[in-house]
C-alpha cells in the first residue's frame, strides 16, 4: 500500500517528493502495490492517453502499470535477500513518465522482509577444548549460525539445552547480526567427566519463530597447558577497496606461557559469515592474514572476522579483525535516460523538455557527488529537478531551416580525487514547421514569344524555392488575380502547377497585343499553406506576317494618266511619291523601292527609301507621250513580303492642252470613269480650304487699308 503522498514533478523545474510504497518481498505476479492514477489525480483514461510508463533504476523491470486501471503491481517475484542482502531498507526506485505535456516522478517501493529463511549452523558438531582448570564465569566464542532475513525475522537469541556446566549469552556485533558466547557456570573434572555433549539452538524473531540447532561438544583436557592469549582482543585495519588478492590485511599474535610443543600456536579463522570466509585468509602459523579476492567498498564496507589462537595442548582463545574498507574514487557515474524525445517541432518555446535523465555514481562522500553539464554552444540548457535529476530543455527558439538536428553531450562528473566522468550523446531532431513562405527568384519576369506560334507553345519556366522541407516546402503554381483591366489576359498562357512552366494556350498576334501581364501564385503544402506572387510579363515579338501596302497611287485604272509632265522638265524633276504602309515593325517595316519596269529606260527613277519617282534625265521631243512605270516595293523581313505600285505618266507641252482635251472628252468616255466617292469628298476638301484661304486674304488687306487711312 502507499506510505506516501505523490508529488508531481513538474517540467518547470519544481522539486518533488520522492513517492513510498511497499511490498512484500516474494509477492506473486500481479500482486497490487499501489494505484499510481489516484495519486496522480488523473483517471485510468486519462493516465492511458499520457502514454504513462515506468523506467526503472535498474536493467530489470520488477514492477509494471497497469494501463487501464492505473495500478502499479508486481511483474517479476522480488527476493530481497537477493537484491539487498543484509542491507536495510530494500529498495526498487523507479520513475513514472507521463507524455503531453512530459512529466515525471520518482518512486520507490520498499521490499518488506517475509520469514523465508530458517538459522542455520554450517557446522552441524562444534567441539571445544576446556581444561579442567578454567574458572567459572569463563567465557567461550561459539561459531554464529546464518540468517540472511533482516530485522525481527533474523537470528535473534541463541539457547542451549539442559547442562549443569554451561549457560549460553547472545552478543550483538557492530553490523547488527548477533554471536554466541558459552559462560562456564562450574568447575569441569577430567577424570569425573572427559566430554560434556549438549546442543545449541539459534531462534529467529518470526511468527512463528523458526530455528537451527548444532551438536556442542566439550572436551575436558587435563591439567597440563595454558590458555593462548592474544595481544589485543579486537584489531582495526583499513583496507582500500579494490586492494588486490594476498594484499596483507593485519597480523594478529598471541602467546602461550607453555613450553615445548604445547607454546606452539596454531591461527585460524572461526565460520562467522560466509563472505568472510571467501575473502579472507589466515596463515596458522605466522597469523598473517591477506585477502583471498579483491574488496570493494560499494559491495561491504566493513568486514567483522573471528581469529581463533588454538595452543600446542588444544586450548583456544579468540579475537576480533575489524576491516574497514576505505573508498577509492573507481567507479564514474552513470547517466541513466528516463525519458528523450527525439524529435522536437521547431515552433517549440523555451523551457520546453527534451529528455530527463538521471546522474547515478555508486561512490560515497565526494567521490559520489555529482555535478552535470552541457559542453559547447547549443541552444539547449541543463535544468536540476531533483537530487541527481535533471531535464534537457530548450533555451532558445529553433530553426529547422538553420539547424536540422542537434547532435548534445551531456557529461557527468563527480568529485573524487581524480574526478571521473562519462558523456552521454543525445541526438536530437527538428521537425519542421511552415514558417516560410516559397519566394521567387525575381519579382517581375519577362519572357519574349514569337506571334503566331502554335498553341502550347513554351513561354518559359518560373521557379520559386521554400527554405522549409518536405511537405512544407513542396511548392504549387498557379494563376493568380489578375491587375484591374487586364482579365483576358488569363485566356492566354497557363502555368504547370508542378513545374513552374508557362505555355501558350492561343494564337498571339503583334499588332493585336504588344504585350501582356500576369500574375503567377506559388504555394507551398503546409497546413495552412503560405504564398508568394510574382509579375509575368509576356512580350510579343513581331514576325513578317505583314505584306506593304500602297496607298497612292491608287490601284484603279483611272491612274495610268495620273501624273503629268512637262517636256522641258529637267533631271531631278519630281513626277509622284509612292507612299506605301507596312502594319509590322522593326526591320520588317523597313520599306525599300525599285523601279521594276518602265517603257523608257533611263528616263525615271525612284528613291530607294522615299518611294520618290523622279526624272532620271531631261524629257526630250522623242519620248513617248504616255509612260507606264511599275515600282516594286519591298520591306527587310524574313523572308521579305512585297508589293507594286503602277504609275501611268503623260508628257505634254503645256498644261492648258491637257485641260482641253479633257473638256472635250467624250462623254461616254466621262461616264465610264465617275468619281468616287472618296474624290468627292477630296474635292469639297479642297474648295473649302480656297475658300477660307480666299477670305481671310481679303480681311487681311481690308484690315491693312483701315490702318492705313487711320494714321493718315
Amino acid at each position: 500500500q502507499a506510505v506516501a503522498l505523490i508529488l508531481l514533478l513538474c517540467v518547470s523545474g519544481m522539486r518533488a517528493e520522492t513517492a513510498r510504497y511497499s511490498v512484500p518481498e516474494e509477492a506473486e505476479r500481479g500482486s497490487f502495490v499501489a494505484n499510481i492514477a489516484k495519486d496522480l489525480g488523473l483517471t485510468a483514461e486519462e493516465l492511458s492517453a499520457r502514454q504513462a510508463r515506468l523506467v526503472p533504476e535498474g536493467e530489470k523491470q520488477y514492477l509494471q502499470l497497469d494501463q487501464h486501471t492505473g495500478d502499479l503491481v508486481v511483474r517479476e517475484q522480488m527476493d530481497r535477500e537477493e537484491l539487498c542482502g543484509q542491507s536495510e531498507p530494500c529498495l526498487v526506485r523507479f520513475e513514472v513518465l507521463l507524455e503531453n505535456p512530459l512529466q515525471s516522478f520518482q518512486a520507490e517501493v520498499s521490499l518488506t522482509d517475509i520469514n523465508d529463511h530458517a538459522p542455520v549452523f554450517l557446522n552441524k558438531e562444534i567441539v571445544l577444548k576446556i581444561t579442567e582448570t578454567a574458572m567459572p564465569e569463563a567465557r567461550f566464542f561459539l561459531e554464529s549460525a546464518q540468517d540472511p532475513d533482516v530485522g525481527n525475522n533474523s537470528l535473534q537469541h541463541y539457547r542451549i539445552s539442559s547442562t549443569d556446566y554451561f549457560h549460553i549469552y547472545t552478543r550483538r556485533r557492530s553490523d547488527g547480526r548477533r554471536y554466541a558466547e558459552l559462560v562456564l557456570d562450574r568447575v569441569l573434572d577430567q577424570e569425573q567427566q572427559a566430554e560434556v555433549a549438549f546442543s545449541v539452538t539459534a531462534v529467529e524473531g518470526g511468527s512463528p519463530p523458526r530455528s537451527g540447532t548444532a551438536l556442542i561438544r566439550v572436551v575436558v583436557l587435563d591439567i597440563n597447558d595454558n590458555i593462548p592469549v592474544f595481544s589485543r582482543s579486537l584489531y582495526t585495519v583499513r583496507v582500500l577497496e579494490n586492494s588486490a588478492k594476498d594484499t596483507p590485511v593485519a597480523v594478529v599474535s598471541a602467546s602461550d606461557l607453555d613450553s615445548g610443543t604445547n607454546r606452539e600456536i596454531t591461527y585460524s579463522i572461526v565460520q562467522n559469515s560466509e563472505e568472510n570466509l571467501r575473502t579472507f585468509k589466515i596463515n596458522p602459523g605466522t597469523g598473517h592474514i591477506r585477502l583471498k579476492k579483491p574488496v570493494d567498498y560499494e559491495e561491504t564496507k566493513t568486514y567483522e572476522t573471528d581469529v581463533q589462537a588454538t595452543g600446542g595442548g588444544g586450548l583456544t582463545t579468540h579475537c576480533k579483525v575489524e576491516v574497514q574498507m576505505e573508498d577509492v574514487n573507481d567507479n564514474a557515474p552513470k547517466v541513466i535516460i528516463t525519458s528523450l524525445t527525439s524529435t522536437i517541432s521547431e515552433a517549440a518555446p523555451p523551457n520546453t523538455v527534451v529528455s530527463l535523465f538521471n546522474v547515478w555514481d555508486q561512490e560515497s562522500g565526494n567521490n559520489g557527488r555529482t555535478r552535470c553539464e552541457l559542453p559547447g554552444e547549443q541552444p539547449f540548457s541543463l535544468t536540476s529537478l531533483a537530487a541527481d535529476a535533471y531535464a534537457l530543455v530548450t533555451l532558445e527558439e529553433l530553426d529547422c531551416e538553420q539547424e536540422a538536428e542537434y547532435n548534445m553531450t551531456v557529461r557527468a562528473c563527480d568529485e573524487g580525487f581524480p574526478p571521473l566522468s562519462v558523456s552521454k550523446t543525445l541526438l536530437v531532431g527538428l521537425l519542421d514547421v511552415n514558417d516560410n513562405a516559397p519566394s521567387f527568384s525575381q519579382d517581375v519576369y519577362t519572357m519574349v514569344l514569337s506571334e503566331n506560334k502554335p498553341v502550347g507553345t513554351s513561354l518559359g519556366r518560373l521557379s520559386a524555392t521554400d527554405a522549409d522541407a518536405g511537405n512544407n516546402a513542396r511548392v504549387r503554381y498557379e494563376l493568380g488575380p489578375l491587375p484591374p483591366g487586364a482579365h483576358a489576359a488569363a485566356s492566354f498562357v497557363s502555368v504547370d502547377a508542378e513545374s513552374g512552366s508557362m505555355r501558350v494556350l492561343r494564337l498571339l498576334d503583334y499588332e493585336g497585343l504588344r504585350a501582356f501581364k500576369v500574375m503567377v501564385r506559388a504555394a507551398d503544402g503546409g497546413s495552412p499553406p503560405l504564398s508568394a506572387q510574382a509579375v509575368l510579363r509576356v512580350v510579343v515579338r513581331d514576325e513578317n506576317d505583314n505584306a506593304p501596302v500602297v496607298l497612292h497611287p491608287p490601284t484603279d485604272s483611272s491612274a495610268t494618266a495620273g501624273k503629268l509632265v512637262p517636256r522641258w522638265a529637267r533631271e531631278g524633276y519630281l513626277v509622284a511619291k509612292v507612299v506605301v504602309v507596312d502594319v509590322d515593325t522593326g526591320q520588317n517595316a523597313w520599306l525599300s523601292y525599285e523601279l521594276a519596269k518602265a517603257m523608257e529606260l533611263g528616263l525615271f527613277r525612284v528613291g530607294l527609301h522615299s518611294g520618290e519617282v523622279r526624272t532620271a534625265r531631261a524629257v526630250s521631243e522623242r519620248d513617248a507621250p504616255r509612260q507606264r512605270l511599275v515600282v516594286l516595293v519591298r520591306d527587310r523581313g524574313q523572308p521579305p513580303c512585297s508589293a507594286t505600285a503602277t504609275l501611268g505618266i503623260a508628257l505634254v507641252d503645256d498644261f492648258s492642252d491637257v485641260f482641253l482635251q479633257l473638256s472635250h472628252a467624250p462623254a461616254g468616255r466621262q461616264k465610264q470613269q465617275p468619281q468616287t466617292p472618296a474624290e468627292d469628298l477630296i474635292t469639297t476638301y479642297l474648295t473649302a480650304a480656297l475658300g477660307c484661304v480666299s477670305s481671310l486674304f481679303l480681311l487681311s488687306v481690308l484690315a491693312f487699308s483701315v490702318a492705313k487711312f487711320s494714321k493718315a
